[in-house]
């Protein structure tokens, strides 16, 4: 349990501190709008992240069981409350203003479902590493969680974040898989999603076309929706081997590159860090989510051990699409890269599912 921890709390430390150090270096040099703060704002998230994180580790994780249907209730209403109360960017409306603080109540769902999931497919005794979704029928082993699971990504793609709603999407498909429910439902759904795949074009909104359309073809419109794919890609293949070095990158130091203290911060570490550096980083995410997998297989309890395989799915997801995205390997979702992206909501809740994780290990380990 002590080695996973601190290989835990060790990679977290790194990737902050070049998450931060990328943050800044990509906005030093803008004027005017707050920017020369956003790297002490990101600071700031990080360390009240780190004390929630050491709090949380330090309980008992099965508190989650008790609590998973109201905090499912809540993140409903705070979801419903963002097209009422919530404030709007760049034509988006995914945040609620709780003082000074801007609350993005999709990064929280993100967490809460992985939680859901695992209590709805796990008994209650705490000595039981056997699922009971072996006994489900197709009602109940995929229907009945898929609806539970929908409402909540309904809600934020509408918001639109297309991005979320996809990684919740893949989420539910990935712990599905984990649970044990039998084969021939899992293949009825991806064949009912196959078969309704092409009508899904019809429901996208006319960016989010435009989108898909230039993940095809960037150079379809290379100065429009095109524009930061391209960039990123030239900001990516600059870096070479060793990178250009910190405060040296052109296409986010002379802002050629939109976003890139958000969704495109990778392109931005990569550009001043080379391969090697963006390999280093790779090689950070992939010791925790790692670690997450090993915490998972010897954990004696199944919520326990559901819960650490789909918050570790959740993090490996979330850092496969974002990469992916930035490569022009995936379409521009606006998903941000944990702990490397500016954002206080996703930062917080990256080390507080970090946090159960190191929970998990400490208080359900079989060694």
């Amino acid at each position: 349990m002590r080695n996973s921890f601190l290989l835990i709390v060790a990679a977290v430390l790194f990737i902050g501190l070049f998450g931060v150090s990328s943050i800044y270096s990509s906005t030093c040099q803008k004027e005017g709008g707050g920017w020369e703060v956003i790297y002490q704002r990101q600071l700031l998230w990080f360390i009240i992240g780190l004390v929630l994180f050491t709090v949380i580790a330090s309980l008992n994780y099965r508190w989650l069981w008790d609590w998973t249907y109201l905090l499912y209730a809540g993140i409903i209403i705070f979801l419903i409350l963002v097209f009422i109360l919530g404030s709007a960017r760049s034509g988006a409306q995914r945040w609620l203003k709780v003082f000074w603080f801007n609350f993005q109540p999709s990064e929280l769902a993100k967490l809460i479902l992985a939680v859901f999931v695992a209590k709805y497919f796990s008994r209650k005794s705490v000595d039981e590493v056997d699922l009971i979704s072996g006994k489900f029928g197709i009602f109940r082993g995929l229907i009945l969680p898929l609806f539970f699971v929908s409402l909540p990504m309904l809600l934020i793609i509408q918001q639109p974040d297309l991005g979320s709603g996809v990684m919740i999407f893949f989420l539910f498909l990935s712990m599905l898989y984990l649970t044990n429910v039998k084969i021939k439902y899992i293949a009825i759904f991806f064949v009912s999603m196959a078969l309704l795949f092409p009508f899904s074009w019809y429901a996208l909104k006319s960016y989010q076309k435009e989108r898909l359309l230039v993940f095809l073809n960037p150079n379809l419109d290379p100065l429009g929706a095109g524009y930061t794919i391209i960039q990123s890609k030239i900001a990516i293949g600059s870096g070479g081997l060793f990178g250009k070095g910190w405060l040296a990158g052109t296409q986010s130091q002379l802002h050629f590159l939109p976003e890139s203290h958000t969704d495109f911060i990778f392109a931005t570490f990569v550009e001043q860090w080379g391969f090697f550096g963006g390999a280093a980083l790779l090689f950070l995410y992939s010791l925790i989510i790692r670690q997450g997998f090993v915490i998972a297989r010897r954990t004696g309890d199944s919520f326990g051990r559901l819960l650490a395989y789909g918050i570790s799915l959740m993090l490996a997801t979330q850092v496969f699409i974002n990469i992916a995205m930035t490569l022009g390997l995936a379409p521009v979702v606006g998903l941000p890269l944990p702990l490397m992206s500016y954002g206080g909501s996703s930062v917080v809740v990256t080390l507080i599912s970090l946090g159960i994780l190191a929970s998990i290990d400490r208080h359900r380990a079989v060694f």
